[in-house]
């Protein structure tokens, strides 16, 4: 996937230069322009940040199909799938409008990390993990988790997601309200 052209796409849809971007979401000029050139690939939060500027969801910036409100019932193929920095998601129901909820099948590859920047928003979230590992650390606290194992918390707690193994993770999330 070309992050870094639909990235400069969104941007320019949004009427703002490199320079306003960086002002208003506290990523660097730098950091958008490489971006921009896929020269380097975003982490999760980063990208979040940049899109927040512009009011575009993660689901918005790598979805492409329009789901009718009244599906209820989605094939493996239809699933939006986007991501960055070692992370995969494949989102049900992305493009329901008015949804309330959001519901993740999240694949972190070896290394895969949502960045060094924790993430906080509104509302709250919970997930199963499925296989693998993955360091989950919300506020002040890190605790390893391994398939089975779960997590449930107020999302506005600085919060992190690293996988420290050497073989994916994989982890089914929901969080209200959608942040993706």
């Amino acid at each position: 996937m070309d992050v870094g052209s639909r990235l400069k796409a969104a941007r320019k849809k949004a009427g703002l230069s490199q320079r306003t971007l960086a002002t208003r979401s506290g990523v660097s000029n730098g950091t958008i322009s490489l971006i921009e050139q896929n020269k380097i690939s975003p982490s999760v939060a980063s990208l979040k940040r940049l899109l927040d500027t512009f009011a575009m969801s993660l689901s918005e910036f790598f979805g492409e199909q329009d789901i009718a409100r009244e599906k209820r019932f989605f094939r493996a193929g239809e699933l939006a799938e986007f991501g960055s920095g070692g992370i995969l998601f494949r989102q049900i129901g992305a493009n329901v409008p008015g949804r309330k909820l959001q519901i993740l099948h999240e694949r972190y590859l070896p290394k895969g990390d949502t960045g060094e920047q924790m993430l906080s928003h509104l509302g709250e979230e919970g997930g199963v993990v499925l296989s693998g590992k993955i360091e989950v650390t919300v506020g002040a606290e890190t605790a390893v988790l391994t398939a089975g194992d779960a997590y449930y918390f107020d999302s506005t707690i600085p919060h992190r997601f690293r996988n420290t193994g050497q073989r994916e993770c994989e982890i089914i999330s929901v969080c209200t309200p959608p942040t993706f």
